[in-house]
């Protein structure tokens, strides 16, 4: 059996990773505060979006709100995963580094991923968030 080359398994330039780390999530109050004041927002369909765009070279960062609104705590963990699930998936996707803040609305209860990812992207979209296809 050969030997394994030395870069063999080591990402190359090209290949990017899907990761969501603790570096992309936006946890500090000061800036929620800051997108809710300067930052842009739309509403559409289960989620609100806060964004603000981000000097290129930046990296994308996200922030989501669950109100107990949406119902108990196994509710509103299911409606972040879905939220968190939805931005990984397409991160690559944004035209230009933003960070951007999602909330959930009452209706994300009961919602399927599909649901979900498609107010997404037609709320990223009608934004002019998302690179043209």
């Amino acid at each position: 059996m050969p030997a394994p080359t030395p870069d063999a398994g080591s990402p190359t330039p090209a290949r990017r990773t899907l990761r969501l780390g603790r570096s992309v999530r936006i946890e500090r109050s000061g800036d929620f505060a800051r997108l809710r004041q300067q930052g842009q927002r739309m509403a559409l369909g289960c989620l609100i979006a806060n964004w603000q765009r981000l000097p290129d070279g930046a990296q994308p960062r996200l922030g989501v709100v669950t109100s107990k609104k949406i119902g108990g705590a196994v509710q509103r963990n299911r409606a972040r995963r879905l939220l968190r699930e939805t931005f990984r998936r397409h991160q690559y996707d944004l035209a230009q580094p933003v960070d951007i803040i999602l909330v959930a609305r009452n209706s994300i209860a009961g919602r399927t991923y599909a649901e979900v990812e498609k107010d997404y992207l037609t709320t990223l979209r009608r934004a002019g968030l998302l690179k043209p296809t």
